[in-house]
């Protein structure tokens, strides 16, 4: 059974912790949104405008979340405070992940020989942001890196290519990884976990997908790259059948093996997005973007298997206690 919802904020050198007192803390709202496909994960804390917590811009975050006498507490989170806005009655915090730090680093640089993984490694080290995992993914001959979009930017086309995912993880480190099963599953039952669900089936908008780049390597050797081609025939890559065609055509995709990486990573993406949905749990600090969930006793049958996690909104108030929304998609 789950007891009173608690929580650790440290933010710069001051702790709150509401681990043996619950009701003692005048935070009145703190809410974590964590999301694949938004540009930075974001932390809201509001609280009442007495004591002699101040918190101030640039000051580090860490957030943790759980209940006061059953199972201790999960880390959610760590970033950096980005906004103080204080009001008569209360002040409101706002700070984001490290991933911030992608959005404000614009690089110009020219890749040679170099996997996805590779150059993200390196486009991490410049905005000085951990990396936890980055697999290889493709191969690019060269690969171009212009100051007018900022990193975030670049490294999400390049996930976007490989069909990987990319966030930052609770420790605030870098994940460009290829989604398998989930690093962990977590149940949720129909009328004993979930309070609200709601799922979208659409049909895919593409049937197939054609990649396709603007050299002949695919025609006359990987060493003919830099080579400009009219004729996409022999480099092209595909990727499922039907109608309707999908054309994606990247530079970057200059070889018929990166073409072809890129076709499936697309084709799979719009698969994917056939199913989507959002449910509302009790409180659950330990579903973390990388994880699946999977849904058991629902009427409907095709959503009793397992999803995919791609957003997670934990929220703690005085009056709603603690909850967690997760936005999910088929795999």
């Amino acid at each position: 059974m789950l007891s009173t919802p608690a929580y650790k904020l440290t933010i710069g050198k001051k702790l709150v912790d509401t681990t043996d007192e619950p009701k003692a803390s005048t935070v009145v709202d703190l809410t974590v949104a964590l999301d694949m496909d938004t540009p930075a994960d974001d932390f809201t804390l509001v609280f009442g405008n007495v004591g002699s917590f101040k918190p101030a811009r640039e000051d580090e975050a860490k957030v943790e979340l759980g209940y006061a006498d059953n199972g201790g507490l999960t880390q959610v989170m760590t970033g950096a405070v980005v906004r103080v806005e204080p009001n008569l009655t209360t002040i409101r915090v706002v700070g984001h992940s490290a991933a911030e730090k992608f959005l404000r680093t614009f690089v110009e640089q020219t890749y040679e020989s170099k996997t996805a993984g590779a150059i993200v490694r390196d486009l991490a080290g410049k905005a000085k942001v951990d990396v936890q995992t980055a697999e290889d993914g493709i191969n690019f001959p060269a690969y171009v890196i212009d100051g007018r979009r900022s990193v975030d930017q670049h490294i999400r086309d390049l996930a976007g290519l490989c069909g990987f995912d990319v966030y930052i993880n609770a420790d605030g480190k870098l994940v460009f990884e290829k989604f398998i099963g989930g690093k962990t599953v977590h149940v949720f039952e129909f009328a004993k976990h979930i309070i609200e669900l709601e799922a979208d089936k659409s049909n895919p908008r593409a049937g197939r997908v054609e990649a396709f780049g603007e050299s002949r390597a695919g025609q006359s050797g990987d060493e003919s790259w830099a080579w400009l081609t009219k004729d996409f025939s022999g480099t092209k890559g595909k990727a499922g059948s039907g109608d309707p065609l999908l054309l994606l055509e990247r530079s970057a995709l200059r070889t018929s093996d990166a073409a072809r990486a890129a076709a499936q990573a697309t084709m799979t993406a719009i698969q994917r997005r056939t199913l989507r949905g959002r449910l509302l749990s009790l409180g659950r600090p330990e579903v973390k973007l990388g994880d699946a969930i999977r849904l058991s006793g629902m009427a409907d049958d095709t959503l009793n298997t397992n999803f995919q996690v791609r957003s997670v909104v934990h929220r703690i108030t005085k009056l709603g206690g603690f909850t967690t929304t997760i936005g999910f998609r088929s795999i």
